[in-house]
């Protein structure tokens, strides 16, 4: 059993910029694939930008030159640095692990915190 804290979220100004925060726990093997995930008001859960063990990034194409995804391995930890925030930006942000046991994939993911983009 996995557990995900996210810390970070809050209230910026457009242009301004956040860094989000996931520690993992519980885990007894590295983390495959670390992430974020947002959710508007009223819209589906979408991926935000995926970093997997070895570094390889995955970002979705409304964050690309804006966000960046890092993560520690050793530490099981996983950030995200937004800058240039529109108030589009706005949503629950969701961080998530991803990793393979020997036989299965499973997914696991944290409480949300919201970040809201308004002037």
């Amino acid at each position: 059993q996995v557990q995900l804290v996210e810390s970070g979220g809050g209230l910026v100004q457009p242009g301004g910029s956040l860094r989000l925060s996931c520690a993992a726990s519980g885990s007894r093997r590295i983390i495959n694939v670390m992430g974020w995930y947002r959710q508007a008001l009223g819209k589906e859960r979408e991926l935000v930008a995926t970093l997997t063990s070895g570094d390889r990034a995955n970002y979705a194409d409304f964050v690309k030159g804006r966000f960046t995804i890092s993560r520690d391995n050793a530490k099981n930890t996983v950030n995200l640095q937004m800058n240039s925030l529109k108030p589009e930006d706005t949503a629950v942000y969701y961080c998530n692990a991803h990793m393979f046991n020997g036989i299965t994939w499973s997914d696991y993911w944290g409480q949300g915190t919201q970040v809201t983009v308004s002037s």
